[in-house]
């Protein structure tokens, strides 16, 4: 059974369908990615999912339960939507304990996550001196509380310097080979790529894609890189062909559209023509997302 099971989740407010039947599940063991851009309905089944808003059809499960029907609900799932959440008079570790009384959880624990998430030092200061990297380590300090089976965070990467990127994407690693499940939201797709096992990329409220991360960048309508010491003979072959071809930068290799690698190579045997590399480019996470959503410009 999936730890997290969106099953047909339709939330309307008023006139407007922010999530339209949406349905997609996340395991134990990965580090998911939920990915969409702005106003395609990602907080709303986050919310969805924790109870704080009510479906106006189907269903948001946490261990195939609604989140108000579970029994010991900090242990089941740890939440961050919002660095912002925290009185600034209170200190980091006032701030968790205030948390952790209210769950019956002891303080001992307060200052194992606080080790865990690097605020240690920091831990008698206000609040409202932290930087925004360190609201974020306070931030997933407070998920981490009830030792849960599943993480949701939104947006855990904003604010952070490249060396705190690294420490989330390690601790977020770590976590999940400890057997949770870890779904994160977030805009900042070089280091959701460099960190996430799956993907569930949704636009308009509705599911777009799921899968591996690798399944999302791949695919034969990637460009295709060309070298060759006949390029220009070549190049006007494949515009005969359909093809379409853009300059490389280098003398004897181009990029190629509308192509494959076995219609490239076809036509240079067929013509005797000699090629020294024929290789799909890389396609990104970046590349794959605008792609399949469309979108063009802002990509939170």
């Amino acid at each position: 059974m999936a730890e997290i099971a969106v099953q047909r989740l339709t939330k309307r407010y008023g006139e407007t369908l922010a999530v339209d039947d949406l349905s997609f599940t996340v395991d134990a063991g990965r580090v998911t990615g939920f990915l969409g851009p702005n106003g395609s309905g990602k907080s709303t089944t986050l919310r969805a999912l924790l109870g704080l808003i009510r479906p106006t059809s189907g269903t948001a499960l946490v261990m195939g339960r609604p989140f108000h029907e579970l029994e010991k609900p900090v242990e089941a799932v740890g939440a961050a939507l919002d660095a912002h959440d925290v009185h600034p008079g209170r200190s980091g570790r006032g701030h968790l304990r205030t948390i952790a009384a209210a769950a019956g959880i002891p303080n001992s624990r307060v200052d194992e996550v606080l080790d865990m998430v690097e605020l240690t030092p920091a831990r008698d200061r206000r609040v409202k001196g932290y930087s925004m990297g360190m609201r974020q380590r306070l931030a997933l300090g407070a998920a981490l509380l009830g030792d849960p089976k599943i993480l949701m965070l939104d947006e855990p990467a904003n604010g952070l310097d490249p060396q705190g990127m690294r420490w989330l994407r390690d601790i977020l690693v770590a976590l999940a080979a400890e057997g949770r499940a870890v779904l994160i939201s977030s805009h900042v797709l070089s280091e959701v790529e460099q960190t996430v096992d799956s993907v569930v990329v949704i636009g308009a409220g509705r599911l777009v894609m799921q899968g591996s991360l690798a399944d999302l960048v791949k695919g034969d309508r990637r460009p295709i890189l060309v070298r060759s010491p006949q390029a220009d003979e070549l190049r006007a072959l494949l515009v005969q062909a359909g093809a379409s071809v853009g300059p490389d930068g280098r003398p004897d290799a181009m990029i190629v559209h509308r192509s494959s690698l076995e219609t490239v190579g076809t036509l240079a045997a067929e013509h005797g023509i000699a090629i020294f590399e024929l290789t799909h480019e890389r396609a990104t996470l970046e590349d794959r997302f605008l792609e399949l959503t469309g979108e063009s410009g802002n990509v939170r």
